[in-house]
């Protein structure tokens, strides 16, 4: 045999083996793989729109002429907000706890009976409008509801009670 015979002879069978080896690689990839996802199906279809929606552009551009498309705003309903009324230490702590507190202005301090006395002996009614409405006296200014128009009257009308119950 000829040297080029022997070498055709080996070249062809190093080429069909690989040959086979490939064949069987394609058999085996074919079988074992899964659905593809064709676009005639429905599952296809939501495949498509799935990845549609995660590579579509954040932003458009328009050409002069083009004509602009109004953007579509998803508003969320907002629940109503729950109103709960504040007790009487929870509307001193946030309202009058600043003058009350120090005794800013002439405001009489928390828990001081000699200061809380004659106010009270004007009686509890007129110290709550004056809380409600403010006050303006020779010791001071008390704002109305304490600078927080926000409170409502019970509220307030409860802060007065438990000042008064701290002074007594």
């Amino acid at each position: 045999m000829s040297r080029d015979k022997k070498f055709f002879d080996t070249y062809s069978l190093v080429i069909g083996a690989l040959l086979v080896t490939a064949v069987g690689i394609l058999v085996v990839a074919i079988s074992t793989s899964g659905p593809s996802q064709d676009t005639d199906t429905q599952d296809g279809d939501e495949y498509q729109a799935a990845v549609a929606a995660r590579i579509r552009p954040l932003g458009q551009v328009y050409l002069p002429g083009d004509e602009l498309q109004a953007p579509t705003v998803e508003t969320a309903i907002e629940p109503e907000p729950v109103v709960t009324a504040m007790s009487g230490p929870q509307v001193y702590n946030t309202a009058c706890l600043a003058c009350h507190g120090p005794g800013i202005g002439g405001a009489p301090i928390l828990g001081d009976a000699t200061a809380w006395g004659p106010r009270v002996a004007q009686g509890i009614a007129v110290l709550k409008n004056r809380a409600i409405n403010g006050y303006t006296g020779s010791m001071g200014y008390m704002p109305p509801k304490g600078g927080r128009i926000d409170l409502s009257d019970v509220e307030i009308h409860d802060a007065v009670d438990y000042m008064i119950s701290e002074a007594t």
